[in-house]
């Protein structure tokens, strides 16, 4: 580009050209040598039972991915990985926001490898926006201390709108993780209700953290995730806030006794600790240890894995069931007209979801 101050109209003005750049990328750059080697299969695998935590994350975000090819890899990978799978103890950890699942995690997490020994695995899901669709996956924040622990493995998940999905892609990640020589998971629920009870479908031992001053007697009689848990700690039992705590654990207590006796055996406890200042943990960890030893005594151990295996076979079958009818192309264009049909009033939508389903179940016998 000429410089205007070059131009006759300025006289006595010259203005020389620079001297030229280089370009600002190294012609000699070897583009693909950065290029990460995309591992088979087998190579996967391998890495997974010789603790490569580097090749368990790529195989973890295989299992998460929507993409077709990634999914037959992935279950590839789970059958090989299962063989070397259900050597842990997996404790699934639930409560209302602001609960301190994160903090107690952190201390749990610590102190059973301090007392244990072993690996952790702690596999958080994390809800997501309904507007932006995106996540904060930022649980390792919060545990400051297990993320810096070189036996841990802190794996954060997003929800991503579907609850079923994520907690089966938490299941598999279950394997590939026990595979991986984890003999401690984890698994940290959004929080909202219908996870929980995916949560219970994978693990040993459910615990629910409650905060005192949440409600009166009567939420603590409510039924859904007080009937599935297997041990009930009050957290934040510190400083002035004790005697509430204790109290609250008594009313929980109360509760329990409405409630029939759960297909294990177990009477659901109640214990009080403090998540911030780590007081109670032990008891927490002994509560945990003795309903596994019970457990395993009467039976219900090795019965409960065994349900929970066939649910999940049902839970596979349905969700592949559903994503074959909404990606079926017959039934993609049908839809929008279902859809509009159903906004002008012409049909309501029971009688238009049945009629895309039997054109659906007609072209599946043609």
């Amino acid at each position: 580009m000429e410089h205007p101050e070059n131009s006759s109209e300025y006289a006595g003005l010259q203005v020389n050209s620079g001297v030229e750049q280089p370009a600002i990328i190294n012609p000699y750059l070897q583009r693909n040598r950065f290029r990460r080697r995309e591992l088979s299969a087998a190579d996967m695998v391998e890495g997974i039972v010789k603790g490569d935590v580097t090749i368990l994350s790529q195989a973890v975000t295989l299992v998460e991915s929507v993409n077709p090819d990634h999914q037959a890899k992935a279950q590839e990978v789970i059958n090989k990985c299962l063989p070397y799978s259900g050597k842990s103890v997996r404790v699934g950890i639930s409560g209302v926001p602001g609960a301190g699942k994160s903090t107690s995690i952190d201390q749990f997490g610590m102190h059973v490898l301090k007392e244990k020994g072993g690996k952790l695995a702690v596999l958080a899901i994390d809800p997501s926006s309904e507007r932006t669709k995106g996540s904060i996956l930022g649980d390792k924040t919060r545990m400051e201390k297990l993320a810096l622990h070189p036996d841990s493995f802190i794996r954060p998940s997003p929800s991503a709108g579907s609850l079923g999905g994520v907690a089966r892609k938490t299941r598999e990640t279950i394997i590939l993780c026990e595979a991986a020589g984890f003999d401690k998971i984890f698994v940290e629920t959004v929080g909202v209700g219908q996870s929980e009870t995916a949560c219970h479908s994978m693990v040993d031992f459910f615990l629910l953290i409650q905060v005192a001053g949440t409600g009166d007697e009567l939420q603590g009689i409510k039924r859904g995730i007080m009937e599935i848990s297997d041990g009930i700690v009050i957290n934040k039992c510190d400083g002035d806030n004790v005697d509430r705590c204790q109290m609250a654990a008594s009313n929980f207590r109360n509760a329990l006794h409405f409630f029939p006796m759960p297909e294990s055996g177990w009477t659901p406890k109640v214990l009080c600790y403090s998540g911030f200042y780590g007081t109670g943990v032990k008891e927490v960890w002994d509560m945990i240890y003795q309903y596994i030893d019970f457990v395993k005594q009467n039976g219900y151990f090795d019965y409960r894995r065994n349900e929970q295996a066939k649910y999940w076979m049902y839970e596979s079958i349905n969700e592949h069931l559903r994503m074959n009818f909404y990606n079926n192309k017959t039934i993609k264009e049908q839809l929008k007209m279902a859809e509009q049909s159903v906004l002008r009033g012409e049909q309501t939508s029971f009688v238009a979801a049945q009629a895309l389903l039997d054109n659906y179940f007609n072209q599946m016998k043609g």
